[in-house]
């Protein structure tokens, strides 16, 4: 049963985002309420623009502003920490009507947000090309790796949003001419620099069977499945060279 203390604070959350509530008009229709209603506002809004960057530079700070607005009064902060606000901005977007011409945008605030997990992300130690060049072949597709808890990583079929996000967030001006075919993103943070850059699908399924805790050989099949000509060595170089891999328990085979 709910406590009437629950119910006054489900109440006043909801006259605040709402603009309107019949349960308390004592204090809503004090001038004072309005000015804290909108303090809060503005500091959700605030917090989106400031949690996606990339997203600001694309659309501008006014549109931003105002799409971040209608967001938050459709979906508060549940979380006092404001760095970690907007985990549902993404799907907002991709349902905006004032973004129907943009159909990348959630996407590329996907990216802002991976951005934000791997940054603050504890920075665990990244497995290295010498490691796994002293195993034997066997004892290589054994293996189990396992994406670093600052390493993220996402596919995109339907647009190059991975560009979009990259030229925005190098502050680089837009090419002319951007092939609109599918692309993925890796972010890692290594030694306390965020770095990133273009992966495959074959790649991202690898590291999506890594994340669940299969061998090598079982990640490898995943990533030739959409890619039978997969150069693996290739592969392996790139993602351990980012930093994204990381041995998945504590016995280390070397």
């Amino acid at each position: 049963m709910r406590t009437s203390l629950e119910g006054f604070q489900d109440a006043f959350t909801h006259a605040l985002y709402s603009g309107e509530s019949s349960d308390m008009p004592a204090l809503t229709l004090q001038p004072g309420f309005s000015v804290y209603r909108n303090t809060v506002l503005k500091g959700a809004t605030d917090a989106l623009v400031a949690n996606f960057p990339t997203l600001e530079r694309l659309v501008g700070s006014d549109w931003l502003r105002s799409a971040a607005a209608i967001h938050a009064r459709l979906s508060p902060p549940t979380d006092p920490r404001l760095l970690h606000y907007g985990a549902d901005f993404p799907e907002f977007l991709d349902g905006f009507e004032h973004a129907r011409e943009m159909p990348y945008l959630g996407n590329v605030a996907r990216l802002d947000l991976l951005w934000t997990h791997a940054h603050c992300a504890e920075e665990e130690p990244a497995i290295e090309i010498r490691a796994l060049a002293h195993l034997q072949p066997s004892d290589l597709l054994s293996l189990r790796l396992t994406p670093r808890a600052s390493c993220r990583w996402a596919w995109f079929p339907d647009c190059p949003a991975y560009t979009i996000w990259r030229v925005n967030r190098e502050r680089l001006p837009m090419p002319d001419d951007i092939n609109w075919q599918g692309e993925g993103g890796l972010l890692t943070r290594n030694a306390g620099r965020m770095q990133w850059q273009d992966v495959s699908a074959a790649e991202c399924a690898l590291l999506d069977a890594c994340a669940a805790h299969l061998d090598l050989d079982q990640a490898i099949d995943k990533a030739l499945a959409l890619e039978p000509t997969l150069n693996l060595e290739n592969c392996l170089i790139r993602l351990v060279s980012a930093g994204a891999l990381t041995i998945a328990n504590s016995v280390r085979p070397f």
